[in-house]
């Protein structure tokens, strides 16, 4: 896990800086990630890799991701025949992914793997079919011991709700 904070570590060659008041250049920290970024901030790989990009990113706050949902996803084949509906269990997946590229980047915490531990409060509300894209926003709600998370996650299917939760993270050695 030695890349996990490589994309917005702000010494990197491909970091960009702009001037300020001051006339000093200050690092630009990056606020979209794509598919080849997220992963070299999480593990995850196909068929469980499921962002596939993040429009919107605050550092040590939040981040925005979407998810877009295809028929030739492996799980449709028995979820279920005739009637595609991805199951509950991978959209909060999706949201726990959104909140590990906030977990992944937090600073003064030792690199190593988050793993989602725990949901609570969790609500479906519509269902997510092929064609479908998901918007997650995944907002971090604190961290303790620099070992233990807890993030608010909502995705979202052409601004209607369709999952909502808390989502709790701890960090493995």
């Amino acid at each position: 896990m030695s890349t996990l904070t490589e994309v917005n570590t702000l010494n990197t060659a491909n970091s960009e800086s702009v001037p300020t008041q001051n006339g000093e250049d200050s690092p630009v920290v990056k606020s979209t990630f794509t598919l080849e970024e997220i992963q070299k901030l999480l593990p995850h790989r196909y068929p469980f890799a499921l962002v596939d990009k993040i429009v919107d990113y605050v550092p040590s706050e939040k981040a925005v991701g979407i998810k877009n949902v295809t028929f030739n996803e492996p799980h449709f084949q028995g979820h279920f025949p005739g009637r595609p509906i991805m199951p509950g269990v991978l959209i909060v997946e999706a949201m726990a992914q959104v909140g590990g590229i906030v977990l992944a980047q937090l600073p003064e915490i030792k690199q190593g793997l988050w793993m989602f531990t725990g949901i609570d409060q969790v609500k479906f509300r519509r269902q997510v079919v092929p064609g479908d894209q998901l918007l997650m926003t995944v907002e971090l709600l604190w961290v303790k011991r620099r070992r233990f998370a807890k993030m608010q996650a909502v995705a979202e299917v052409d601004g209607q709700k369709v999952c909502e939760g808390e989502l709790t993270f701890s960090m493995v050695d």
